[in-house]
C-alpha cells in the first residue's frame, strides 16, 4: 500500500463551485469541488469540476469494507442479523438504539469492546451525548461512530483465526483482504489504490472519484437484481470482475442498509434520510465525501466538497439530480426535511441554499 500517486494540489481540490449561500440579496459563502455520475458498467455520464480528482473514500468505504466479513460468513458463524450487517456499514450517532444493536453484536460474536483499536468517546448525536453526561455517563468505545464496522472485522479475525491485536496495521491479512476487495470493485490493480490512516486508525483508501461512483453504482444494479425482498443469489447483468459472490454479498449489504436506515447514520442525516427511499443506496464519509446510487436506474452520483463541510450536501445531490432528470420523489423528501431556507435563532428565513453548478453531460455511443 502506498500514497497517492501525482497528488492533487491545492487548486486541483478547489474544483468549481457547487452549492452557494446567499444572505440579503448577496454570495456570502461559495462552497467548492467535485462531482460525478457513473453507470453501472462503468461509462462517466456527468462531472462538475475534475471526476478523476484523487479522493480519500473515508466512512464511504464502510460498505465495501463489510464484503469480506459477509463472503467469509461472520452473520451466519454469529447469528448476525440485517440491523447488524446495517451497523457494519454504520457512521452511527450514539443513540440508544445503535447501542442496543452494538451491544448484541458483541454478545454474539464475543468481541470485547477493549479490543476495538480508538479511543472511548461521546455520541455523536447531540442529544444521547447530552443524556449521557447528564446521567453522568462515561465515554466509551461503542460511541465511536465506526464501532459498528471495527467489531465485524474483528468478528472476521475470530473467525479466520488471525491475530486480533494488530487488526488496524496495513500488513495484516484483514486490511490486504479489504484492498484487494476496493481494488476489484474499483477496476484498479491494488498497487495503484493509495493508502493513508483514516480517523479510527485503520487504513484508508484512495482513488479517483468517479471509481467511487463506480462502486455504489454496482451496488445498488445488484441490490436491484435481487429484488425488494432481499438477495436472490444470482449476479445482474452489469457484472464486474469481483464475480457472483461479491456480486450477492453486495446486494446483501446494500438490503439491510435500506431496511434499518437509522442504524446507518442517524437522526437528521442526509444519507439515513435517502436511505429511507427504496430505490437508494447511500452513504457519507468525512471531510466533504458523499455518495449515492439509485437502484433501478443503476447508476451513482457523488460530490467531494474542498472544504470539507456537510451542509451543502442536500443541495449539491439535489442539484444533481435535477440536472439527470430523475429522483424527483427524492429530490422533494430532502427539500422538505433540509430545506435550502436558512433561518436565524429567532426563526426567521434569512438566507438559502442553492446548486451553483452545470453537469458536463458526456456524450454516450
Amino acid at each position: 500500500m502506498k500514497m497517492i500517486n501525482d497528488a492533487p494540489s491545492a487548486a486541483d481540490v478547489l474544483g468549481v463551485p457547487l452549492v452557494r449561500t446567499t444572505r440579503g440579496g448577496a454570495v456570502e459563502n461559495v462552497h467548492g469541488g467535485h462531482a460525478a455520475v457513473v453507470s453501472a458498467n462503468g461509462d462517466i455520464l456527468a462531472e462538475a469540476g475534475d471526476a478523476s480528482i484523487w479522493t480519500y473514500m473515508r466512512s464511504t468505504a464502510k460498505p465495501v469494507q463489510a464484503l469480506p466479513a459477509i463472503l467469509g460468513g461472520v452473520a451466519e458463524a454469529y447469528g448476525l442479523g440485517d440491523d447488524m450487517l446495517a451497523l457494519m456499514c454504520a457512521s452511527h450517532q450514539g443513540t440508544p438504539a445503535h447501542v442496543a444493536v452494538l451491544e448484541r453484536m458483541l454478545a454474539l460474536t464475543g468481541v470485547e469492546e477493549e479490543q476495538l483499536v480508538f479511543g472511548p468517546q461521546l455520541p455523536a448525536n447531540a442529544e444521547a451525548r447530552d443524556e449521557v453526561i447528564r446521567r453522568g455517563g462515561q465515554p466509551r468505545k461503542l460511541y465511536h461512530v465506526c464501532a459498528g464496522k471495527h467489531i465485524g472485522m474483528l468478528a472476521l479475525c475470530k473467525l479466520r483465526g488471525w491475530p486480533m491485536d494488530t487488526y488496524a496495521e496495513r500488513e495484516h491479512p484483514l486490511q490486504q483482504e479489504l484492498l484487494r476487495t476496493v481494488a476489484a470493485l474499483a477496476e484498479l490493480e491494488p498497487e495503484a489504490v493509495g493508502c493513508a490512516i483514516d480517523g479510527c486508525g485503520l487504513p484508508v483508501f484512495a482513488l479517483p472519484l468517479w471509481r467511487l461512483a463506480l462502486i455504489y453504482a454496482r451496488f445498488a444494479a445488484w441490490d436491484a437484481a435481487a429484488g425488494p425482498g432481499g438477495i436472490a443469489g444470482a449476479a445482474p447483468a452489469a457484472a464486474s470482475p469481483a464475480g457472483s459472490a461479491y456480486a450477492a454479498a453486495a446486494g446483501r449489504i446494500a438490503a439491510a442498509m435500506r431496511s434499518h436506515p437509522g442504524l446507518v447514520e442517524g437522526p437528521g442525516r442526509l444519507a439515513s434520510l435517502m436511505l429511507g427511499d427504496g430505490n437508494v443506496v447511500a452513504k457519507s464519509g468525512a471531510q466533504g465525501v458523499f455518495v449515492f446510487a439509485l437502484r433501478r436506474e443503476g447508476i451513482a452520483g457523488v460530490v467531494k466538497l474542498a472544504d470539507g463541510g456537510e451542509t451543502p450536501w442536500p443541495e449539491a445531490v439535489c442539484g444533481i439530480l435535477e440536472q439527470m432528470g430523475l429522483g424527483e420523489e427524492i429530490i422533494a423528501s430532502i427539500r422538505r426535511h433540509m430545506p435550502p431556507e436558512m433561518r436565524n435563532d429567532a426563526g426567521q428565513v434569512v438566507g438559502r441554499r442553492e446548486p451553483s453548478f452545470r453537469l458536463r453531460i458526456n456524450a454516450r455511443d
